[in-house]
């Protein structure tokens, strides 16, 4: 049985981008079926050029699609990756997530499978409260949130995150955490209990 699996992600300067292939990776590991789609970018064009990392992601990940709301219906677990901005998640997920409001009073969203990834400057950035303010949202959809707790060693090289991956980034934009095998973890995680559950309901 199939795992339908949406990994929806910001990024900025590619951080979120690259969380969300290691997602990919490590939920195809376990047969899952894997969407990695993007929430629209809300910022001018003239921010995006003025800051080349920015230019250049936004350029590289031209084609990955945008998400629709059709996806959420279409998957059975979702992980979102996004940046910390002052201790919450960045705006163009926080636009996307306002506009869920159909499905979830439909209820469409109730039952889903949920975890979460993010980054900051630092590891004291506000990364665990960007998690829980995302997941807030989740509760009011009645989902299943799905955080990775200390279950697996590759939680605490990673900087043992118990809400969901999160990794700091320096000035030049490189990761300071080797977070990749704890992604990958968190991601198979997700897609396992995911499988339980669409196994328990047929």
């Amino acid at each position: 049985m199939s795992v339908k699996l949406a990994v929806i992600y910001y990024s900025s300067t590619g951080t979120n981008y690259q969380l969300a292939q290691w997602a990919k990776e490590g939920a195809e590991e376990l047969g899952a079926e894997v969407k990695v789609l993007k929430v629209p970018e809300l910022a001018p064009q003239a921010a995006i050029d003025s800051n080349p990392a920015w230019k250049a992601n936004h350029e590289a990940t031209k084609d990955v699609p945008e998400v629709q709301l059709s996806d959420l219906e279409w998957a059975d677990a979702y992980i979102f990756s996004v940046p910390t901005r002052f201790g919450n998640m960045a705006s163009q997920m926080r636009q996307f997530l306002d506009t869920t409001g159909g499905l979830w009073f439909r209820g469409k969203l109730a039952n889903k499978v949920v975890s979460a990834m993010t980054s900051a400057q630092n590891p004291h950035g506000g990364q665990e409260a960007t998690l829980l303010s995302l997941y807030t949202n989740m509760y009011h959809w009645g989902a299943i949130v799905v955080a990775p707790g200390y279950t697996d060693p590759s939680i605490f090289a990673a900087g043992g995150n118990p809400y969901g991956t999160s990794v700091s980034v320096d000035q030049e934009g490189k990761m300071v955490e080797d977070v990749e095998a704890a992604v990958k973890y968190q991601a198979k995680r997700t897609v396992t209990v995911a499988k339980w559950l669409k196994q328990g309901k047929e």
